[in-house]
């Protein structure tokens, strides 16, 4: 009933269509951008619903907040507290090799402000976890959800981050003035 309720309201309802020819491991990252407003959250689990996708995602802190924490944690939330210091991405990635199954999406500019700096830390888990990026394009001008390319860390993080960035370049954001390449 979830499924097709996700369906009829992201396909039927709200228009989204997609292209994602890209093949689904038990163990991946989902690299997802644009960010560039709230609404990407709602589009991203009405897609994993409508596709039966289940996949944990990082979220500042502050939005674990009654009642809101325990509705995120039981979505697959995992808060980051990013003032400190913490061994997150090796915690993560140790935890992708032991899990049968593991599912990270994960948004590399960390916010819906223009970041030209993005996060490595994504590519950092998925390296030392042994697993591909999937590349996740968002696409609010052409209503479309894209996932035609995968990235298998080979440690080049320079070469393969503008790779990652270049992928990016074409797609349109809710808010198209908060997404940010940087030097590309």
């Amino acid at each position: 009933m979830w499924k097709s309720f996700c369906n009829w309201l992201l396909y039927k309802r709200m228009g989204w269509t997609v292209d994602v020819t890209e093949p689904h491991p038990d163990k991946y990252i989902i690299c997802l951008a644009p960010h560039t407003s709230n609404w990407d959250f709602l589009i991203g689990q009405l897609y994993a619903g409508a596709n039966s996708i289940s996949s944990n995602f990082l979220m500042k802190k502050e939005w674990f907040f009654w009642p809101l924490g325990p509705i995120f944690r039981r979505m697959g939330g995992i808060p980051v507290w990013r003032s400190k210091h913490t061994s997150m991405t090796d915690n993560l990635a140790e935890y992708a090799k032991q899990s049968k199954c593991f599912h990270l999406t994960i948004t590399p500019e960390g916010t819906r402000s223009p970041n030209p700096e993005w996060k490595k830390g994504f590519y950092y888990i998925a390296l030392k976890a042994g697993i591909p990026i999937l590349l996740y394009g968002v696409d609010y001008k052409k209503r479309r959800i894209q996932c035609t390319k995968t990235i298998i860390p080979n440690g080049n993080i320079d070469d393969q981050m503008h790779e990652i960035k270049i992928y990016f370049k074409d797609f349109q954001g809710k808010k198209p003035e908060n997404f940010c390449l940087g030097d590309i």
